[in-house]
């Protein structure tokens, strides 16, 4: 049995891989990753061969979850995953491969294994990032922006009366702030992705994961297939990939 770990920039997600069954765990906001939290969640498993870490938050939060494995499992074998010039069949478009952030990179290594290509990978979260891969399994580079939750925090933030609510509103000119404010977000985060979709020759597939996938996703001109362990499931094929 692997564990695998995916410290993103909200969340900390984890699951347990056997027989190449992924098993999702509780995950935990970042805000409340303690020693205590991880130790509920843990301490009844059964010792893993292998821990799988991807992190792109603070490094305390990796040395917390370094440290939580070492004292349940003193001889795991923890493996601590960076994007890789050529791996899994994919070839990493940056230069340094290692500026390509760790979950990017993971997607890419999930979606060649498990999903059709060419295709367009998603993460709508706290950043949304757009990814095209070819049906060969070169990466063609990607694009970066705010995630919805980060556009409104950082109208609130920069500005002394645009405030925001989680309530849903119809995507369309509206009459008052916070409706205008959802609908503004969503669909620049729309826009993105219809964009670099309408630039594409070739059919794609096309990817959606993150926390905000299932809420982006029903608005597109395309359907897309949503996997909200993408990540987590490019873990588990390098944690494997250790063990031959």
């Amino acid at each position: 049995m692997n564990l695998v770990v995916d410290m993103g920039n909200t969340r900390l997600k984890w699951a347990v891989v056997n027989n190449e069954q992924l098993v999702t765990g509780e995950p935990l906001f970042n805000q409340q990753l303690n020693e205590q939290e991880l130790l509920k969640r843990w301490q009844h498993l059964t010792p893993p061969e292998r821990i799988a870490l991807a992190c792109v938050t603070a490094n305390d939060t990796l040395a917390l979850v370094i440290a939580v494995a070492v004292a349940l499992w003193p001889c795991v074998k923890i493996i601590r995953v960076n994007s890789e010039r050529q791996s899994f069949g994919i070839i990493n478009a940056y230069t340094p491969p290692e500026k390509l952030g760790v979950d990017r990179w993971l997607a890419l290594v999930a979606a060649r294994h498990f999903y059709t290509i060419p295709a367009c990978i998603v993460d709508c979260g706290t950043a949304i990032t757009v990814d095209l891969i070819n049906a060969q399994g070169q990466h063609l580079g990607g694009l970066i922006s705010s995630g919805v939750m980060m556009m409104k925090k950082s109208l609130a933030a920069g500005t002394a009366a645009l405030a925001f609510d989680n309530t849903s509103y119809p995507l369309e000119a509206a009459n008052f702030t916070e409706a205008a404010i959802y609908s503004g977000t969503l669909l620049a985060a729309i826009g993105l992705i219809e964009q670099v979709l309408a630039k594409q020759t070739d059919v794609l597939s096309v990817i959606l994961t993150g926390g905000d996938a299932a809420l982006i996703a029903p608005h597109l001109s395309v359907t897309p297939l949503v996997d909200a362990d993408l990540v987590l499931r490019g873990l588990a094929i390098v944690a494997q990939g250790y063990a031959r």
